[in-house]
């Protein structure tokens, strides 16, 4: 069995689009794209949800590589232009971008199947998403200290 939509030939924008238009119709009051600044594709979907008459703020990324990892696996692939001195984004790194957010797109859609039964919130969904003050999402908070959750283990 093949890796979940690793033959589409979705463009990640369209697929933002459509995860945004998800986001919306459960109680997103925002959403923005962002773009990765050399390749120039989707890297992340932020969004606000109210929660509690109070707005918080969400970041989703879409991380590709391992992806590519994963379909590239035993194939050559060049990632240099050597006459023009810049890196560039292959075909495989594009269809590693394009199966990563179906993949994200379709955890969404079933999250979003969990919200709808009332089993859990749209902001319980994502908390890990949640965007601390220091711009970090709670995720990569806890990530880089552990302790924010865990306590001193006592």
């Amino acid at each position: 069995m093949g890796l979940l939509n690793y033959t589409t030939k979705i463009d990640p924008d369209k697929t933002a689009a459509e995860i945004a238009r998800c986001l919306s119709m459960h109680g997103a009051t925002a959403v923005m794209t962002e773009y990765d600044k050399e390749g120039g594709f989707v890297t992340s979907l932020s969004f606000k949800i109210s929660l509690n008459e109070q707005s918080m703020a969400f970041r989703l990324p879409c991380d590709w590589k391992p992806v590519y990892a994963i379909i590239t696996k035993g194939k050559k692939n060049p990632h240099w232009d050597e006459a023009r001195k810049r890196r560039w984004i292959t075909d495989w790194e594009a269809q590693a971008v394009r199966t990563a957010w179906r993949i994200v797109k379709d955890w969404v859609e079933a999250q979003m199947a969990l919200v709808e039964t009332q089993m859990v919130t749209t902001a319980e969904v994502f908390l890990p998403y949640a965007v601390m003050p220091d711009d970090r999402t709670l995720s990569e908070h806890v990530k880089a200290n552990p302790g924010f959750l865990l306590g001193d283990g006592k």
